[in-house]
């Protein structure tokens, strides 16, 4: 066999290997189980909403990527499609309510339906920024119903 057919060979075997391997440790990797990730800051809602308004990249360096625990009256609970967001609303924008939404997770969408408004409430979720707008946590759960 010729030298080239054989470092075409070995260079195929060693990319099916790499692919194999990005697959096994990177695409099918285990997601955190967020539910029963501890809460690195817990703070009100308003509070949480206000350090954003005041100076959004501290807060942003403060909370997003990390697990955040509120507590505060909610305002509103919306339902669209299979998508369960909690509504914690601080002030009119000029696109509508302004502050924190928090996205359930699908385990917690029926405890979420059944939420009051105006009722005490505390959720844990994944702080994933600022839209100027509202302030977004993804991957929520409700604590101590």
């Amino acid at each position: 066999m010729k030298t080239w057919v054989k470092i075409v060979l070995g260079l195929i075997v060693v990319g099916i290997v790499a692919g194999l391997l990005v697959f096994k440790f990177v695409y099918n990797k285990q997601h955190p189980d967020y539910e029963n990730v501890e809460a690195a800051y817990t703070v009100t809602a308003q509070d949480f909403y206000n350090d954003y308004k005041t100076d959004k990249n501290a807060a942003a360096t403060k909370y997003n990527g990390k697990m955040i625990a509120l507590t505060g009256k909610l305002s509103k609970v919306e339902t669209v499609d299979s998508l369960v967001t909690a509504v914690f609303v601080f002030n009119q924008g000029d696109f509508g309510d302004e502050g924190v939404r928090c996205t359930m997770l699908k385990k917690f969408n029926d405890a979420a339906d059944k939420l009051q408004p105006d009722g005490e409430v505390k959720v844990k979720g994944f702080c994933s920024g600022y839209n100027e707008t509202d302030v977004v946590l993804e991957k929520c759960s409700i604590i101590n119903q």
